[in-house]
């Protein structure tokens, strides 16, 4: 979609929940990373129609933690948008690595980060176990581990 342009939030603008709430079920991890990383949102005219939010992690290591498109807006090309972005964006930053994760129950995200160039690289057993208070159901699957995906910038 050629009328996407994906900007930096600014520090005094709020992340977009709603639309990270779509990826990622809990209010306290988001405001979390949201308060660690940089947000970035994608907009077609006014609206915003999707966000990521990259986090630093190690010196030369960033993860995508968060990548959402809006419900009416998915299938169209923006989250593919938001991923090279985010990739331009970290090499611009000087990375080396860029990681993300998702749920063992997530199976279109994760044949999505592997169209976009991300390879398996391991996984966090009991992740979302540990982490998440409520329990999450995906495609008939119970999300219990988190999938490392990886790209060599």
């Amino acid at each position: 979609m050629d009328d996407v342009v994906v900007r930096k939030l600014s520090s005094d603008e709020e992340a977009p929940y709603e639309l990270l709430l779509l990826a990622d079920p809990s209010m306290d991890i988001i405001n979390d990373y949201v308060y660690k990383g940089e947000c970035y949102v994608a907009y077609i005219n006014k609206n915003i129609v999707g966000a990521y939010v990259i986090v630093k992690t190690r010196l030369l290591t960033l993860e995508l933690v968060n990548i959402a498109v809006n419900e009416a807006y998915q299938g169209k090309g923006i989250g593919k948008r938001l991923i090279f972005n985010a990739i331009d964006m970290a090499r611009r930053q000087g990375a080396k690595v860029l990681e993300v994760g998702t749920g063992n129950s997530s199976i279109y995200q994760l044949a999505f980060y592997q169209k976009c160039g991300f390879r398996i690289v391991g996984i966090d057993r009991n992740f979302f176990k540990k982490h998440y208070k409520e329990i999450i159901i995906e495609n008939g699957i119970k999300c219990i581990d988190m999938i490392r995906l990886s790209m060599d910038l």
